[in-house]
């Protein structure tokens, strides 16, 4: 993190108790359901991954100033052109209203920033990023700190030590077996757009669209348990 927006360094972080959100038991609320299966929004991913950055980095009424600066950005665009950074996009029309971005390694993602333009955009990004690594694959979705934007969803916060075990089993395998082996261990960001589903997912329901999921679709995984 930075201290601000302008800061010419940058420093870790490491919280005493984690915010996960459990990917099989995010909290899909009837309003957000609603909002999920009329399609208000065009979800997309990897597509404007800079433009997350920036949107997230920009000063808004309530956060006049903001821990992502330049060192910050820099990384995370490289990270993006290796494959371990992703971003999810929600879009009204032609503009960009909201999202999040992220690092994924192993079977887990780390949740780096959320931005919210308009109504509810912000928890439907966390609703098809959800959807996305069910399909793929990945064990966990680490949150760093609670906020209660997050409990409604179903976040939950959880021991150094807990998280430790949780983060273990997520990326020790690939990250210890090296570059060739981590891909084939690592959960599929992209098998949500290919239709299919990881072997070791937690069995989502058969997607049968091609092309882009609807929100029904992702309001059904969301709902769907093994």
């Amino acid at each position: 993190m930075a201290d601000a927006r302008d800061a010419d360094s940058v420093y870790w972080v490491e919280p005493r108790r984690r915010a996960i959100l459990p990917l099989d038991r995010f909290h899909l609320a009837s309003s957000l359901r609603k909002t999920l299966v009329r399609d208000r929004f065009r979800i997309t991913a990897d597509m404007a991954f800079s433009e997350i950055i920036a949107l997230c980095a920009e000063a808004a009424e309530n956060r006049p100033d903001t821990w992502i600066n330049g060192q910050i950005e820099q990384v995370y665009h490289e990270l993006h052109q290796l494959g371990f950074a992703h971003s999810i996009e929600v879009w009204d029309g032609d503009a960009l209203v909201g999202g999040l971005y992220g690092l994924a390694l192993g079977r887990a993602f780390f949740g780096e920033s959320m931005v919210s333009r308009a109504r509810d955009a912000s928890k439907i990004a966390i609703a098809w990023l959800v959807a996305r690594l069910r399909v793929g694959g990945f064990e966990l979705l680490d949150c760093q700190f609670m906020t209660d934007h997050l409990a409604t969803l179903g976040a939950v916060e959880i021991s150094r030590k807990a998280y430790v075990g949780l983060l273990s089993s997520a990326v020790d395998e690939a990250v210890g077996s090296g570059v060739r082996a981590a891909r084939g261990a690592a959960g599929d960001f992209r098998a949500l757009d290919r239709g299919v589903s990881a072997p070791f997912s937690v069995d989502p329901p058969p997607l049968t669209e091609f092309g882009p999921p609807s929100g029904k679709v992702i309001a059904q995984l969301l709902t769907h348990t093994s």
